[in-house]
This record gives structure tokens, sequence and C-alpha cells, in this order.
């Protein structure tokens, strides 16, 4: 699919799958354009006589191989219709594909990795989607789990829903003893539009450091990083971006955002120029839900507390802010310390979420 026209098909494919669900947040028109015009990056529909009824994206990652210790196929932003002709065509065109590559196994949907965005949620469904979050129809995981896929990486996104109303003081949700602050040279840092481009570098070593171990993390780039975080500064409430520095070496994390999925599912993900304007000017109104996009702390720093202390001051900086209701992006189920911090919180898992993978041999 090359050219404006081609990506319009692609990209008009969940209007007929969706409709005016507003479950569901489409992706950024901006990021599909910079995947259409990457040439490692291949994008496809199915049409039916004429009419387009699916559509995939087709990619490989040498850092992914290396990871896993296989030769994969990724696929990614795949939407198809509720027809077993349909999906029965999709996927086995997805499998001949990895297998003229020579690749061992097929795995997705990601949008370009795992650790940047894509997955299947596959519970939850009468809850919406959110930024950096999947949402579908609940035919999607029986679609990919009869054709022989199997489930990695099985998570949950989350939800705390009563930030305003719950009557404890931050303190007691997390606790921390605040002279170790000077004891052990620790200095809270909030986030800073006029100097984002400073800190961003920052958050990426962090943030590369803390994931590294995880199966399926790949070192992000400082290309990668900034392709996510395009448009960030215009959008960012400098309270929930916070990270702690130890005798002044950057140890731990945390990323929140303002949720403006209501926005993004309303302009179809177009953000033109006039709708970053439309945005920019009525960002008041998308503040009462956040969604947290990533947080972390380094490897050595693990377990001392340093998260419970960024959770504390994140908290503390909602509840300043006025928000009522946080969501995070997923969550592998073999990280209870993760999740810890939402049920801390009143929290509840909000949607089953997983990948699939299906070997070739």
């Amino acid at each position: 699919m090359r050219g404006g026209r081609a990506l319009r098909e692609f990209l008009a494919l969940t209007d007929r799958i969706y409709g005016r669900n507003r479950r569901f947040v489409p992706p950024l028109h901006s990021a599909v354009r910079a995947w259409q015009a990457d040439p490692a990056v291949q994008l496809y529909v199915l049409r039916d006589g004429g009419q387009v009824v699916a559509r995939t994206t087709l990619h490989t990652d040498d850092a992914f191989d290396a990871k896993v210790g296989r030769r994969v196929q990724l696929f990614g932003l795949t939407e198809f219709v509720d027809d077993d002709a349909v999906v029965d065509a999709l996927f086995e065109g997805i499998s001949a594909a990895g297998r003229r590559a020579g690749r061992d196994e097929v795995f997705g949907p990601v949008s370009l990795l795992p650790n940047q965005s894509g997955g299947v949620i596959t519970a939850g469904f009468g809850e919406r989607g959110f930024v950096d979050s999947a949402w579908n129809h609940p035919y999607y995981p029986g679609a990919y789990e009869r054709r022989g896929f199997a489930p990695r990486f099985c998570s949950d996104t989350w939800i705390c829903p009563d930030l305003q109303s719950d009557t404890r003081d931050v303190a007691e949700v997390f606790c921390f003893d605040d002279a170790r602050l000077a004891a052990e040279r620790l200095e809270i840092h909030r986030g800073d539009r006029r100097r984002l481009g400073q800190q961003l570098p920052i958050l990426r070593e962090m943030l590369n450091a803390s994931f590294g171990e995880l199966g399926y993390y790949t070192e992000v780039s400082a290309e990668q990083l900034r392709r996510a975080t395009d448009g960030l500064a215009y959008l960012l409430d400098e309270r929930l971006m916070l990270y702690l520095t130890k005798a002044g070496r950057p140890i731990a994390f945390v990323l929140c955002v303002p949720d403006v999925s209501a926005f993004l599912s309303a302009t179809a993900g177009d953000l033109h120029p006039g709708n970053q304007l439309r945005l920019l000017a009525t960002r008041s109104r998308y503040r009462k839900d956040a969604v947290l996009i990533i947080k972390g702390v380094v490897p050595d720093e693990q377990g001392n507390g340093y998260a419970r202390l960024l959770s504390r001051e994140l908290l503390r900086n909602l509840r300043a802010g006025g928000y009522h209701t946080l969501r995070s992006t997923w969550v592998e189920r073999t990280n209870p310390a993760s999740t810890a911090q939402y049920q801390a919180m009143g929290g509840r898992p909000l949607h089953g979420y997983t990948f699939y993978a299906k070997d070739l041999a």
C-alpha cells in the first residue's frame, strides 16, 4: 500500500469495523504515514470484491530476533471483519510471508514492537480503550487461537478509578521515610516542556536499563523515542512526568499523560495542524483521566522503595491536578511488583491483554 489513496484505504477500514464505537482509539495518522514511508515496513490490505476487509503490516527487527533467539516475522495494525474466510486468508498470507522469508515464527500484532504498542485485548470488552493501548471486538482472540496462534506475554491493563474520593493521605497509601531524602541525596524532578529535549535522553537511559531483562523488551533508540514522544510537549502535564536522582544519578522514573483518547476517537487519529490547535485550545477538558505510559527503576536500585516514593508524588500530583481516574498500559501478570502500585491506589485489572505467536515449522 503506497501513496496517499492507499493510505486512506488502509486507515478507513477501522471505520467499517468499529463505526461510532468510541471504545476503539485509532493509531495516529502521522505514525502510520511514517511506517508507510519506511522501506522496512510494508502495509497490506485484503480485498473481497474490491472492498477492503482486512489489513496488516509486515516487518522484521534484528534486535527482537536476538532477544527471543528466533527469526521472527512481525505483523501489526491488524484489523479484520468477522468472517472466517477473510481471517483464514489474512493469517495464511501473514504466515506465507514469514515462510518465504525463512522465518521461524510470526508474532504480533505489534506497532512496531511490543515495547512500543500493539496487542489484543482478551477480556474487559465493555471498558473503553485508551492512548497507547489496544481495544478490539470480542471475536478477535478466538480468531487468532482457532488458527494456531498461542498467547504470549499475557498481561492486564489497570484502572484506579477513585483518586479524588479516596480519603487516605498519600503517605498512608505509599509509605516512605522522608528522612531518607537528605540522607541518600534524593531529588525528585518534574517534566519541563522547555527542557523536554534534554530530559528525554535521561528517561531513555533509565528505560533501557529498567526493562532490559524483560522477555519482550528491545532497547529503545533515540529516534524511536523521538517518534514515540512526538507532540508530547504540547500535551504534557509537567506534574505527571517525574524522575528521581540519587546523588545526581537518575535512578527511577514515571511518565503519565492526560488521557486524550476521546479526542483521538472523535478525529479518527488525524492530528493535522488544525486538530492540534483544537486539542491545545481544549486541553483543559482532558484533565479528569490520566494514562500511565511507563515507569521503572534501574536494576541496581530496585527493592529500595524508590518506586513507592515516585508513586506517592504522582498520586499527590494527580489529586492536586483534579484527576479522578488513572489507567495504565499493559503489565505482565508475572510482574506483581509493578501492579502493587495500582492495588495500593484501589485499582483493578481493566482489560486482559496478550500478543500472539505461531510457529512456522
